[in-house]
C-alpha cells in the first residue's frame, strides 16, 4: 500500500501554515486555506541552500566553516549603464544579489529594467529577460524605442515555469537575470497557481539558491495591493538583498526610485527620473525639478530641504486653507502624514495664537514626493501660517526644522549638506532650529543663516505678530 503523502494546509494571504483547514485564519482572511504536499527532503533537494564554501561543495552536506578562513567579499559592481539606479543600488550591482523593484502598473518599471538589462548585455554579456506578462514582440518593441547600441547579447523568454526558466539559464549562462515578474511565475513542483502565496515564496527561493550559488545578479519585478504594499508574503522581502519602490504621478512624468532594504548599500536612498518618449531620463539636479514654477512673494509658498539617502534635496510646500462649510473642518494633505499635518496645526493653534478649528487646511508637497523625516515641519507651518493670513514669506527664504509639541524647533540631520544646496539653487536665507545653526560657519556658501528657537519666533521673522 502507498503511504499517502502528509499535507498542510497554507494561507493564501499571510502565508500561515496549519495543520488542518480553519475557516478564518488569525490574518482575519476567510476560507483562503488551500491543501499542499510535504515531500521529504533529501540531498538533491532544490530547496535546498547552494553554499559557495570550497568545504562544503564537493560533499553532500555543507560543512561548518571557521570564520577567519572564509575570503572577505570584495564585491565587485557591475555598472548598470543609469547612474540614478547605480546610486539607489548603492554603487551598481553586486554578484550574486537579488533585487526586487515593485510600483504600480505602468509607472515604468519594466522600462527601467530593460534599459538597464541593455546596458549589463553591452558592457558583460549575455543578459537573460523573462517576461510572464509580454511575448518577446511587445518587449521588442520597447527596447527598439528605450535602448540603444547593440542589442545580441541581450537575449528575451517569455516563460512562467521556473524549471524552463533554469534551464534557459543553464544554455545560455547569463551575466545578468531579470524576472518579470515573480507572480506570474510558478514551480511544477506544487500545485496552486501562479501569484499564490507558496508559489511566489517557492520561486522566490529558487532565484535566491541560483543567485547565490553561480553569483549571478538578478532583478525581481513585484506587483505591490491597491495600499501600494508588496504582493505576497512578506519572506520575499526578507529573503532579497535589496527592495526598491518605484512611485510617480500618472499625471507627471516625474518618477522616483527609492531603496526600502539594502545590504549593499545606504537604505531610503532616492534616484530621479523623468519619463519621456525615447524613455526614462536620470534628472542629474533633482532639486531644480522640484522647485520649478517656486514664485518668491506668494502667500501659502515656502522652499524647505530634506535629506535622503546621501544626497539633499529641495522641495516646494504649498498650503491653502479655506472657511469649512460643514461639519467638521478638514485636514487634507499630499506628501505630509495627516497625523503630522494635525499635530502642527495643533501646535499653530496653541503655540502660535493661530485659530483653525473652522477653517480646511490643505498641504502638498510638489513634484509627488513622500520625505521621510520631519525637517519639513517648520515649512508646513509657516506655509499653513500664510495661507491664512494672506502674509507671503521673505523671498528668497528656505525653512527647515522639525517641530515638537512645546512649539520648539528641534535640530535636523545634515544641516550643512542642506544648507550647502540650499546656496547652490541660489537662496539667499535659510532659517532653521537655533541648535543646528550652532554647528554651521555663519555666511557659509554666501548664505545668511538665522537660528529660532520656535514656532513663533518663525512666524515673527517672517513678519507676522504673535499673539
Amino acid at each position: 500500500m502507498t503511504k499517502k503523502a502528509k499535507t498542510v494546509f497554507v494561507c493564501q494571504e499571510c502565508g500561515y501554515e496549519s495543520p488542518h483547514w480553519m475557516g478564518r485564519c488569525a490574518c482575519g482572511a476567510w476560507n483562503s486555506f488551500i491543501e499542499e504536499s510535504i515531500r521529504k527532503s533529501s540531498d538533491g533537494d532544490s530547496r535546498r541552500r547552494l553554499s559557495a564554501s570550497p568545504a562544503s561543495s564537493s560533499a553532500s552536506r555543507p560543512v561548518p566553516v571557521s570564520l577567519p578562513t572564509v575570503t572577505s567579499g570584495k564585491n565587485t559592481r557591475i555598472d548598470t549603464g543609469i547612474e540614478e539606479l547605480n546610486r539607489v543600488l548603492g554603487g551598481g550591482l553586486v554578484a550574486g544579489s537579488l533585487t526586487l523593484i515593485a510600483g504600480e502598473p505602468g509607472i515604468g518599471k519594466s522600462t527601467l529594467i530593460v534599459q538597464a538589462a541593455a546596458a549589463v548585455s553591452q558592457a558583460c554579456g549575455n543578459t537573460l529577460y523573462v517576461s510572464g506578462e509580454e511575448s518577446e514582440e511587445q518587449i521588442k518593441m520597447r527596447a527598439d524605442r528605450v535602448c540603444k547600441g547593440d542589442l545580441s547579447k541581450l537575449y528575451i523568454l517569455a516563460e512562467t515555469n521556473m524549471e524552463a526558466v533554469l534551464d534557459a539559464v543553464d544554455k545560455i549562462k547569463p551575466e545578468f537575470l531579470v524576472i518579470d515578474s515573480i507572480q506570474t511565475m510558478y514551480s511544477e513542483a506544487l500545485e496552486s497557481a501562479p501569484g499564490s502565496v507558496s508559489q511566489v515564496r517557492a520561486c522566490g527561493a529558487m532565484l535566491m539558491n541560483l543567485g547565490k550559488g553561480r553569483g549571478l545578479p538578478i532583478f525581481i519585478v513585484a506587483h505591490v495591493t491597491k495600499s501600494g504594499e508588496l504582493a505576497g508574503p512578506k519572506t520575499v522581502e526578507h529573503m532579497v538583498d535589496t527592495v526598491m519602490q518605484f512611485n510617480g504621478e500618472r499625471d507627471q512624468d516625474l518618477r522616483i526610485l527609492r531603496s526600502l532594504k539594502n545590504r549593499f548599500g545606504t537604505t531610503s536612498e532616492i534616484g530621479a527620473f523623468e519619463m519621456r518618449e525615447e524613455g526614462l531620463v536620470e534628472l542629474k539636479n533633482p532639486s531644480e525639478s522640484f522647485l520649478d514654477g517656486l514664485k518668491d512673494g506668494s502667500a501659502g509658498s515656502l522652499a524647505t530641504a530634506v535629506y535622503e539617502g546621501t544626497r539633499p534635496l529641495l522641495l516646494e510646500v504649498q498650503a491653502l486653507t479655506a472657511p469649512a462649510n460643514v461639519g467638521f473642518a478638514r485636514r487634507s494633505s499630499i506628501g505630509v502624514e495627516n497625523s503630522r499635518l494635525n499635530m502642527i496645526i495643533a501646535v499653530l493653534e496653541r503655540k502660535a495664537g493661530l485659530s483653525l478649528i473652522s477653517r480646511d487646511v490643505y498641504v502638498n508637497i510638489v513634484g509627488g514626493l513622500r520625505p521621510e523625516g520631519t525637517s519639513t515641519d517648520l515649512a508646513v507651518a509657516l506655509a499653513i501660517w500664510s495661507a491664512e493670513k494672506g502674509v507671503a514669506v521673505p523671498p528668497g527664504t528656505i525653512a527647515v526644522g522639525e517641530i515638537g509639541l512645546t512649539g520648539d524647533l528641534r535640530p535636523v540631520r545634515n544641516a550643512e549638506k542642506l544648507a550647502r544646496e540650499a546656496g547652490r539653487m541660489g537662496f539667499e536665507n535659510m532659517m532653521l532650529p537655533r541648535r543646528s545653526m550652532e554647528r554651521l560657519k555663519p555666511g557659509a556658501d554666501g548664505m545668511k543663516l538665522t537660528g529660532v528657537g520656535s514656532v513663533a519666533e518663525a512666524i515673527a521673522f517672517a513678519g507676522g505678530v504673535v499673539k
